[in-house]
């Protein structure tokens, strides 16, 4: 992983506020009526009035069978991540993750959450506020084990002990990612532990993306018609949550904080 200098950190941490400022804005706007689309173009009006550029518009990675449309995956219910803008609005009880990324002067900052859409109350409700807490509290858990002289297995471990503490799955061959001067960087941060994750030691300066993505139901999935979007096969509700993080002396710190 590239150490990176306090220079470097500095101009990480402006890409972030803006990443946080825009997720602001987004969030603001989730409400029941609102397209999908428009919400988008919120985000694409706020990264760019910032003097950025959005990171996903365009991303085209190896196995997507066309480049990404949008600047936000939003993703509904039992969408996972990697949703597309479309002109589906929201509706009332909704549950609706907000994943955004933005480059400024070349460095990328990548954060997620998950809100509810409306003022439905009930059980649904009580449901998915457990789960979009718990989601926070996994990603809480792996940013604070993210410490110089700890390994990416530490990291895993304390996410993972949340999900199986409050009795969600992990979305499965999905997990955080090493971020700078390119949105995705090596390595891949594990949500449970894996045997190679060990391998992996962070030092001061590395940064990461930690992002646990919690299924309500059984945790496996499909990806849908659009080539993009991934979807919770029994279409249960999921939450997603991240932040890019550096690893400092004094501990981690939270580059897309709002």
């Amino acid at each position: 992983m590239p150490v990176r200098t306090a220079a470097e950190l500095d101009a990480m941490r402006e890409a972030g506020r803006i990443v946080a400022r825009t997720l602001q804005a987004v969030r603001a706007a989730a409400v029941p009526g609102a397209r999908l689309r428009d919400l988008d173009e919120i985000a694409q009006t706020c990264i760019r009035e910032a003097g950025a550029l959005p990171s996903f518009l365009g991303y085209a990675p190896s196995w997507a069978p066309t480049p990404f449309n949008g600047v936000l995956c939003l993703s509904v219910n039992e969408v996972v991540v990697h949703g597309r803008p479309t002109g589906r609005r929201l509706d009332d009880g909704d549950l609706l993750s907000i994943d955004c990324g933005a480059v400024a002067d070349g460095w990328h900052g990548d954060s997620a959450l998950t809100v509810h859409v409306g003022e439905r109350a009930g059980h649904v409700w009580e449901a998915d506020d457990r789960l979009v807490r718990a989601t926070e509290e996994a990603l809480a858990a792996g940013i604070a084990a993210a410490r110089p002289g700890a390994t990416l297995l530490d990291v895993a471990r304390a996410v993972d002990e949340v999900a199986v503490r409050h009795g969600y799955a992990h979305l499965p061959d999905h997990g955080g990612h090493g971020i700078g001067r390119s949105m995705h960087e090596a390595p891949f941060v594990p949500n449970r532990p894996t045997p190679n994750a060990a391998q992996h030691r962070l030092r001061v300066g590395n940064t990461l993306a930690i992002e646990p993505m919690l299924l309500s139901g059984e945790g496996r999935y499909r990806t849908a018609k659009d080539g993009w979007s991934v979807v919770a096969l029994d279409k249960k509700r999921a939450a997603h949550a991240e932040h890019t993080v550096a690893v400092t002396a004094d501990g981690p710190v939270v580059l897309t904080a709002p």
